[in-house]
């Protein structure tokens, strides 16, 4: 019997009520330190994104100021426009009548997130771009860097989404989250700005329409340890690592479980980040639900204590890396506390669904701290959930 092919980049239509996972565009393998040639079956640091095709992006450019994705079946808003307050973003998608359409909204955090490209790149330096590369495809999307003048880094440039964190971040400050297109993290941003938490915070946005049924999940508890979503074609593990693993050890982790053909398979894979994005429920936390953020009815997480001696739910591997400057770091998504060391105090800082990267060798106890700006928590040694193709 021959082999069946799919042209991915020609499809036109989207049914209703599917999710798909466009591709991280990371075509790269790396180690800890930097890229390799792609390892095979059995090798270190086999099974990580690069190492597995997914659907291509297919984009439209509708001639109107309108850019029409081939395969999630959304349309956007090509400009970048201004940075606007939270407010004025809600309230502006309801008056735009770019491409002369009238149903613009706000985008949630998983479509807009959709539109993300692990084959960006930071630069060295955040007050130049010299070296970076945009999370996002600037053929077809207008896109712009912060002024790396004074207080602006050149990373200062994130959008809005229309999701609201179901908590509060930093001192119980009402947060939504967002992305950065500009240095390849999503996180939780203030709607108000330290010190005063009286000034309004502005960043970008990108209104979107059609395909309203994505992003929703279709989960189906197969009864034998595995969790199927119909919505995006992608089967996940019930349970999880329930242990912490460096990302070395969490790819050669998948390796031994496809070896005794765990739960009847033997494909599973590390989730790229965009798979393992697909998975989290915004409309939980820890403080909301007293659970992680994912869809509890099918999903069992591991517990843990957190930095701040609280109860708390892991950071979970992706396969993805991203490129910072001249260090590679493991795209991971907490779900559940996305903690730092600020103000002097442990405290969720990013909220849980946000995606972030870590240093993937070295001792955690390293970074009393935590390291970066924000003193971000550095774990290095993150839990896993398996997932392969249904």
């Amino acid at each position: 019997m021959g082999t069946v092919s799919y042209d991915w980049a020609a499809v036109r239509v989207v049914e209703a009520g599917s999710y798909p996972v466009v591709d991280t565009d990371q075509k790269t393998c790396y180690d800890n330190l930097g890229s390799i040639p792609c390892p095979g079956p059995g090798e270190p640091f086999y099974g990580q994104d690069a190492t597995y095709p997914n659907v291509e992006t297919s984009y439209t450019d509708n001639g109107d100021g309108t850019i029409t994705d081939n395969i999630t079946g959304l349309m956007w808003v090509k400009a970048r426009g201004s940075k606007v307050t939270w407010d004025d973003a809600v309230a502006g998608a309801s008056v735009d009548r770019t491409g002369g359409y009238e149903d613009w909204r706000m985008p949630s955090i998983k479509e807009l997130y959709s539109l993300f490209l692990h084959s960006g790149v930071n630069g060295a330096d955040y007050m130049s771009t010299t070296g970076f590369v945009p999370f996002i495809d600037t053929d077809y999307f207008d896109f712009k860097y912060g002024s790396g003048v004074g207080g602006e880094r050149v990373i200062d440039c994130q959008d809005w989404s229309g999701t609201e964190y179901v908590s509060t971040t930093q001192h119980d400050q009402p947060t939504v989250f967002g992305i950065n297109f500009a240095d390849g993290r999503s996180k939780g941003y203030k709607k108000f700005l330290p010190p005063t938490w009286t000034e309004k915070n502005v960043l970008y946005v990108r209104y979107v329409r059609g395909n309203s049924e994505y992003g929703k999940n279709n989960f189906q508890n197969n009864n034998d340890g595995t969790i199927s979503d119909l919505a995006t074609g992608l089967m996940w593990s019930e349970y999880d690592s329930s242990e912490g693993l460096n990302w070395e050890q969490a790819l050669a982790w998948v390796q031994a479980k496809n070896a005794e053909n765990y739960l009847g398979y033997s494909d599973w894979r590390l989730p790229n980040i965009k798979e393992l994005h697909s998975i989290v429920d915004y409309t939980r936390s820890p403080e909301k639900t007293s659970s992680a953020a994912i869809n509890t009815d099918y999903f069992k997480c591991s517990t843990i204590t957190n930095e701040a001696g609280q109860e708390d739910y892991p950071y979970f591997w992706s396969g993805t890396v991203l490129v910072d400057g001249p260090s590679r770091e493991g795209a991971y998504i907490p779900f559940g506390r996305a903690m730092a060391y600020l103000d002097n105090v442990w405290q969720d800082v990013h909220g849980a669904g946000s995606q972030k990267s870590d240093v993937m060798i070295g001792d955690p106890a390293n970074f009393p701290e935590g390291r970066g700006p924000q003193g971000d928590a550095v774990r290095i040694y993150n839990y896993v959930r398996l997932v392969r193709d249904i």
